[in-house]
């Protein structure tokens, strides 16, 4: 009997990966796209994808005995206990599974091309559960059929960037906010956006859209402090509504807060209009409050706590935002514990340096702090597994599933917009817009744009071209990368730091299917 573990609610995510925006990753979603529904909603709300090797016939089984198969190129490999194996392809689909003994040796059996017929004479195995299991690792594309080549890539080799079916729009309401947390990037003030801004806002992003061929935008009301400008964040939104139904787009959307004041109303109405809520906590009592204090100096840790209590309450599950930094790196498990225990999507987001922040000298971390840290935070997760996988939560903005060939929508399919109607390629360069909402195409404009920051293909990018990583990481944040290098062309700052957690995070994940995913049985 052979024995792969897979995850089918993540297959469907790859599969159907054309649907997901450019949105910064970890910003402004709940993981799902779904408002109201927890991280278990991979597993019990997701969709799930089938393996076609698994309903195929026998005739068309029989059809592949006389095809020649390999070994995919650049197969990710892991021994972990008991004889399983963890297997990969991060440069190609990105498709995981854990295989038993049997699995990985009919795996190792095509190192050299080899005939599925040629096989299935040697196996001890019957020979249509050979060609089936065959076909299943075909299909997560750790086996290359030479055969049908074209036709395999064809199917396989689907990027999360492929389709781009969603214009993300980051929507900065006003400078204002009621926390002063130490690494923000926005400098404070009372200004907002006017209402008739915002709805030239949506004007703009529509025009966009439509002229750009999108099928949908992704809304993320930000700031400052979106829930300070509440009753114009729902107001723009009703708008963006009828408009984009008028237009025939589909329109996602979330907000960004610090959780600080929730009232029943206002989630009330957030709910009303499937608005995902992502919320910044940073740790317990102490650990948060030393980041993100209010405007008085006091902690803010109470209140989001109480706001977190009160959504859950009211079926509005929020996402978790979790800035790592110095400070707070070492007690990351406690702060797990807390979000793990509520079934809370999160991210965890790696502190980066900014014109308002660089006066700080505690917040930033060296490769060795952070690596350290993040092991001993993947100890804590080994010992309180969640049912649902983290892979697009441990390790800073990377997803470590599927395959992504840029990290973000930076200059191709991002527009983040500030309270006077300018518009630049990335939120944390609001401050200095490359032009307006008046313009006919701004996207036009921001893909046009040589200045700063630029849209590079990770396979382009110096020290990632032949790194196994490249498709998960996608080269990591565009905009710290030309801020610490001034270059677009060059690999994360961060990069040691990814190649040494992602075989540690992919261990997490082999430990997870194990233990909550009953293993397909060929």
């Amino acid at each position: 009997m052979i024995h792969i573990w897979l995850d089918t609610a993540l297959l469907a995510q790859i599969t159907h990966a054309g649907n997901a925006s450019m949105m910064c990753p970890n910003e402004c979603s709940n993981h799902n796209a779904t408002p109201g529904l927890g991280h278990n909603a991979t597993n019990t709300h997701a969709a799930v994808s089938v393996p076609v090797a698994l309903t195929s016939t026998v005739p068309e089984l029989m059809q592949l005995y006389q095809h020649t198969f390999v070994i995919a190129n650049a197969l990710h490999i892991q021994h972990d206990q008991d004889k399983r194996w963890l297997i990969c392809n991060p440069t190609g689909s990105g498709k995981l599974a854990v295989l038993d003994e049997p699995a990985f040796a009919l795996l190792q059996r095509f190192t050299l091309p080899r005939t599925l017929q040629e096989v299935c004479e040697e196996a001890t195995i019957e020979p249509l559960r050979v060609a089936r299991a065959v076909s299943l690792l075909t299909e997560l594309d750790f086996l290359q059929d030479l055969t049908a080549r074209a036709a395999s890539t064809q199917a396989t080799s689907h990027s999360l960037q492929d389709d781009k079916q969603m214009l993300a729009v980051w929507l900065h309401v006003t400078n204002a906010c009621n926390l002063r947390c130490h690494y923000c990037y926005v400098a404070k003030d009372s200004e907002h956006m006017a209402e008739d801004t915002m709805r030239r806002s949506v004007d703009a992003v529509i025009r966009s859209a439509l002229l750009n061929g999108y099928q949908g935008i992704h809304l993320t009301y930000a700031g400052g402090e979106a829930t300070l400008r509440l009753p114009q964040v729902i107001a723009t939104h009703d708008y963006a509504l009828q408009q984009t139904e008028i237009h025939g787009l589909t329109l996602v959307a979330g907000m960004i807060s610090n959780g600080a004041a929730f009232p029943v109303r206002m989630i009330e109405q957030l709910k009303e209009r499937h608005i995902n809520v992502a919320l910044s906590l940073d740790g317990i009592a102490a650990d948060h409050d030393q980041q993100r204090p209010l405007i008085n100096g006091a902690g803010s840790f109470a209140l989001v706590d109480r706001t977190i209590t009160r959504l859950l309450q009211h079926g509005l599950v929020p996402s978790i935002n979790v800035t790592v930094t110095q400070r707070n790196l070492a007690r990351l498990p406690e702060l797990l514990g807390y979000i793990l225990a509520r079934d809370l999507p999160f991210g965890l987001s790696y502190y980066r340096d900014n014109d308002c922040s660089s006066r700080l000298t505690d917040l930033q971390f060296s490769d060795t702090q952070m690596i350290q840290g993040m092991h001993a935070a993947f100890t804590y997760i080994e010992k309180h597994l969640p049912a649902s996988t983290l892979l697009d939560a441990l390790v800073d903005k990377t997803k470590m599933y599927g395959s992504r060939t840029y990290h973000c929508g930076v200059g191709r399919d991002y527009l983040a917009i500030n309270q006077r109607g300018g518009i630049a390629s990335c939120q944390m360069e609001i401050a200095n817009p490359l032009t307006t909402i008046a313009a006919e195409n701004p996207l036009r404009v921001i893909r046009a744009e040589r200045r700063g920051v630029q849209a590079v293909a990770v396979q382009e990018k110096e020290g990632c071209r032949d790194c196994e990583w490249r498709n998960w990481c996608s080269g990591g944040c565009a905009m710290l990368t030309y801020r610490m290098t001034g270059r677009s062309d060059i690999k994360s700052p961060n990069c040691a730091i990814y190649k040494a957690l992602f075989p540690a995070a992919l261990r997490l994940e082999a430990l997870r299917l194990l233990k909550y995913v009953s293993p397909i049985e060929i």
